[in-house]
């Protein structure tokens, strides 16, 4: 499952694409015409949370990895992709279970760049403020909306409210001012964290909560439930993490 940082490493990896042309596009997309790409050089490679933007000189294609999509850069996996790349190179991309789909070429206009908490124009100020105008916002459904953390997904979410010691049904105009500024600051970090630990094939060794059974802090077993209007899984201990309601 594909969060922010995962894509920032696709962007990396396929870096040397940008100003190639396309020379041949397929898969079993139905949104898009593949043939369309070909031809085209590629004028940009662009990210903002799970989206993947790449922007031709007629026309941008965003690649939606929702909850399960997943790529593969000069290599392919043993099932149809939903979109395939080769480039003038000899390189290609692969996408798989994602939603793909033509968008307006003014990205400008469409993203808030300062909720991509990858983002040199991330703003944690402008983040804080969406935050208090959602009082009655649970902790565990804040970090997955993407109009506040665009990037943030349901590994980062836990290992965060862990972090900040901050139960997941803990209601926003409910925390202190100290734990709203931690949930945000620690939403940025974990994510360049978790992007490290991944370039070095270590992320799960660093988890602490996701996905765990005992609490590293307290020793008794976590809770595990199913909360939120995301209904998204949570890993959280009762002992060390507050519920501010």
């Amino acid at each position: 499952m594909p969060e922010g940082p995962s894509l920032v490493i696709l962007k990396e990896a396929t870096v040397r694409f940008v100003g190639q042309t396309i020379v041949d596009a397929g898969g079993n997309v139905r949104a898009i015409d593949p043939a369309r790409l070909v031809g085209q050089p590629i004028v940009s490679l662009r990210t903002w949370g799970k989206h993947f933007l790449i922007e031709l000189p007629t026309m941008v294609v965003r690649i939606h990895f929702l909850l399960f999509g997943t790529y593969r850069v000069d290599e392919r996996r043993d099932k149809p992709p939903r979109l395939s790349l080769r480039m003038a190179d000899g390189g290609e991309i692969n996408f798989y279970a994602c939603a793909i789909r033509e968008i307006d070429a003014d990205l400008d206009s469409q993203y808030d760049w300062s909720a991509d908490v990858m983002s040199d124009a991330w703003d944690p100020k402008r983040a804080r403020k969406k935050l208090r105008a959602r009082p009655d916002m649970l902790a565990c459904d804040a970090l997955l909306d993407q109009d506040l953390f665009s990037g943030v997904g349901n590994i980062i979410k836990n290992e965060v409210l862990f972090r900040i010691r901050v139960h997941p049904e803990s209601r926003i105009g409910a925390l202190p001012a100290p734990k709203l500024r931690a949930l945000v600051d620690e939403a940025r970090q974990y994510s360049f964290d978790f992007l490290a630990w991944k370039k070095d094939y270590v992320l799960k060794q660093h988890w602490l909560a996701h996905a765990k059974t005992t609490c590293p802090r307290c020793h008794i077993p976590f809770k595990k439930a199913h909360l939120g209007r995301s209904n998204r899984r949570s890993f959280f201990c009762e002992r060390c993490q507050k519920r501010y309601e």
